[in-house]
């Protein structure tokens, strides 16, 4: 699990997300995990992401806005590869046809590609001296 940045967010990931819930006196942190299925409004202050998954056989949903200062921390379970920006197909299918579907990103290599390139070192090409 790796954390990482709320820009990095893309459809495709399944994603643990750790949010602040209050209940009368007391302060809880509450955990949300399933699949991205969109992201909204880009990085607007408003943004939000729909994630998605399957309890107890039934389909449940939450929208989440991302720029919340109730979450404390977003983490990538798993990415796969997928070449749509809305994946709401994908409610119509079972979780067996969701997994055929997307091509999880087995290797870290696939993984660091899929977030970007801030875990991969750059190398500095030195000018020959003359």
């Amino acid at each position: 699990m790796k954390k990482i940045n709320v820009q990095d967010v893309k459809p495709g990931m399944y994603v643990k997300i750790l949010q602040k819930t209050q209940e009368g006196d007391k302060e809880k942190t509450q955990q949300i995990e399933g699949l991205v299925l969109a992201r909204k409004h880009g990085h607007e202050p408003g943004a939000t992401i729909t994630l998605r998954r399957m309890k107890s056989g039934v389909g449940v949903e939450w929208i989440i806005p991302l720029f919340s200062p109730l979450i404390t921390k977003i983490e990538v379970l798993k990415a796969s590869r997928v070449r749509r920006a809305k994946l709401y197909y994908l409610r119509n299918k079972s979780s067996k046809q969701v997994r055929k579907k997307l091509k999880i990103a087995a290797k870290k290599k696939e993984l660091v590609e899929l977030l970007g390139s801030e875990e991969t070192e750059e190398v500095k090409t030195e000018a020959p001296e003359s």
